[in-house]
């Protein structure tokens, strides 16, 4: 297995359950991948993930060795799910109950409220044919594509999920709140398949959680789990080629020159740069570097994770602060790739439901921008500071007197994703969840081009998030 994200020990908890003499190799001195975890004077940071959905994919998990989820790591649920911040100062409490979603529906617009109970319907139709039948089936050829396709012409899966929202809502303000999901598995609203609108019945009918401790704490669950099942975890380990001879994979060989032997080998990685890094040339086909280069690629992420001297208790635990500018913002990241002087948010402040994360009367966050990926001309390491500062100071009308506050902080770029987790062009998220790169058309999860070589996590079928990646390690006993 190579890398020890939720796809990696998901997958291989799923092969140690099966009997598979299972080694997860880590190139970072921690487990989890994206989902790392740094500590700073006291206050402890989730550098990744931090949104638990469809949590019964973890119980699974833990069901497979005899295990209950609770006997390892407390996940909680959070709510609001998030609370919308508009740049008017307008707020909306997004949560599970539909009472209180239509309350909050009518202080916009009353008349959105039959069309939104009419998108519910849509949104849970494709939940039913997208997440429940197809996300942890594979699409390992063009058949398994055109068995769906008569479903996907019926769910409007060619149109956007903006477009599909809007022929529901009519408030723009309304029409953001329900169209913004896409962003959180590294999409464009008005670009991504609205399959993507799925993400709110999935959220209303399992809920948003939270792991305490941080979600640092469910990787280390899993990590204890897996090696209790017998597994092997080596940290520090970075796969530099994929040993392929007649075709089929033999093993790997690490960054230090040692060769590991393996019947079959799973990787977690970044696909477009394992292929492109990692598996010879002459062994691939299809996923060529062209054919890589050709691809569109999720946006960059710039992170600020800081910890404050004191603590702002009105607080969600999710907030998303906007831009006055939503379709312009989105076209500045994704087409022109030009760093704009506006953001919209997402800040994250486990404290509100952990206290513990940072020290007595301090509070713990991390803020995330969307930006460029590093197909852009962004000079990050000019501009972070500056950039950081600004949406500090934005912060302040959450967050009295924040600057003043603030006792640690560490700054993130897609320099840094390129560099510390290989990801291709510091991408978030790997490929781009638009149609044309969703289920047969994303890399197979059984590889296409070398036999016995897998693919688990956020650049494979089903695609990004949790419940994507956990469902990618499920698909696997289908095609093993």
């Amino acid at each position: 297995m190579v890398g020890s994200g939720f796809g990696g020990l998901a997958a291989a908890i799923r092969l140690r359950a099966r009997g598979y003499d299972t080694t997860i190799l880590e190139m970072r001195d921690k487990p989890g991948g994206r989902a790392y975890v740094f500590k700073d004077r006291g206050f402890t940071y989730d550098a990744g993930p931090t949104i638990i959905t469809a949590p019964f994919l973890v119980d699974e998990l833990f069901a497979l060795a005899g295990k209950k989820t609770e006997d390892y790591v407390n996940i909680v649920p959070v709510t609001p799910f998030y609370r919308i911040v508009f740049h008017d100062g307008r707020v909306f409490d997004y949560t599970g109950n539909e009472a209180e979603i239509i309350e909050q529906i009518k202080r916009f617009n009353p008349d959105d409220v039959p069309g939104y109970l009419e998108f519910v319907k849509q949104s849970r139709a494709i939940f039913e044919r997208a997440f429940i039948d197809l996300a942890d089936r594979p699409f390992s050829s063009f058949a398994d594509m055109l068995r769906v396709a008569p479903d996907l012409v019926r769910l409007r899966s060619h149109e956007s999920v903006y477009r599909l929202v809007s022929r529901y809502i009519q408030d723009p303000s309304l029409r953001v709140v329900f169209s913004f999901h896409p962003l959180l598995v590294g999409g464009n609203p008005f670009q991504s398949s609205s399959i993507y609108a799925m993400i709110h019945y999935l959220e209303r009918r399992w809920g948003v959680h939270f792991a305490m401790g941080g979600t640092g704490a469910l990787v280390e669950a899993l990590v204890r789990l897996f090696e209790e099942m017998g597994g092997r975890l080596r940290l520090n380990a970075k796969v530099e080629r994929l040993l392929v001879q007649d075709g089929t994979a033999r093993g790997v060989r690490l960054a230090g020159g040692e060769e590991l032997s393996a019947d079959l080998v799973v990787s977690n990685a970044d696909v477009a740069n394992f292929y492109k890094k990692a598996v010879p040339g002459e062994a691939r086909r299809k996923w060529t570097d062209r054919k890589l280069d050709g691809m569109r690629y999720s946006m960059g992420l710039f992170l600020i994770y800081f910890g404050t001297d004191r603590t702002y208790p009105d607080l969600a635990h999710h907030s998303i602060v906007l831009s006055d500018r939503y379709r312009e913002l989105l076209e500045d990241i994704f087409q022109k790739k030009i760093l704009a002087d506006d953001f919209s948010l997402y800040l994250h402040a486990p404290t509100r439901t952990d206290p513990t994360l940072a020290p007595p009367g301090c509070e713990c966050f991390y803020v995330l921008s969307p930006v460029p990926h590093l197909g852009g001309n962004v000079d990050w390491n000019a501009v972070k500071e500056r950039y950081a500062d600004a949406i500090l100071a934005s912060l302040e009308k959450l967050c009295p007197n924040l600057r003043q506050h603030i006792v640690s902080k560490l700054i993130w770029t897609p320099l840094d994703f390129e560099e510390q987790l290989d990801a291709h062009l510091g991408s978030a998220f790997q490929f781009e969840p638009i149609l044309t790169q969703s289920a047969w058309f994303r890399p197979h999860n059984v590889s296409e081009d070398v036999k016995n070589f897998y693919l688990v996590g956020a650049g494979t079928h089903p695609g990004a998030g949790l419940p994507g990646v956990l469902s990618s390690a499920k698909l696997l006993e289908r095609v093993l």
